[in-house]
């Protein structure tokens, strides 16, 4: 119901009304998109470092590269590197 009427509402808008209308409901997407990116991209480079701390324990236990990389999913020249 209450979509109706907005959109009831956005009809009465004037051309230069609803032209700002349709801009700050641009800005508003183009940042919620960059907040939602962000987020993301955050959750990934945590769960690698996630990985990479593991891999660091793993070694220090004297598990080996082939195994750490089974473990972690992380490549063996990289583990080795660690």
């Amino acid at each position: 119901f209450r979509q109706a009427f907005d959109k009831a509402e956005i009809a009465k808008y004037s051309a230069e009304e609803r032209h700002e209308y349709e801009q700050s409901l641009k800005i508003y997407r183009d940042l919620n998109n960059v907040i939602v990116t962000a987020y993301d991209d955050g959750k990934i480079e945590g769960k690698i470092e996630g990985k990479i701390e593991v891999a660091k324990q793993a070694k220090a236990m004297g598990l080996i590269a082939k195994d750490i990389s089974t473990l972690t999913g992380l490549s063996e020249e990289d583990i080795i590197k660690l």
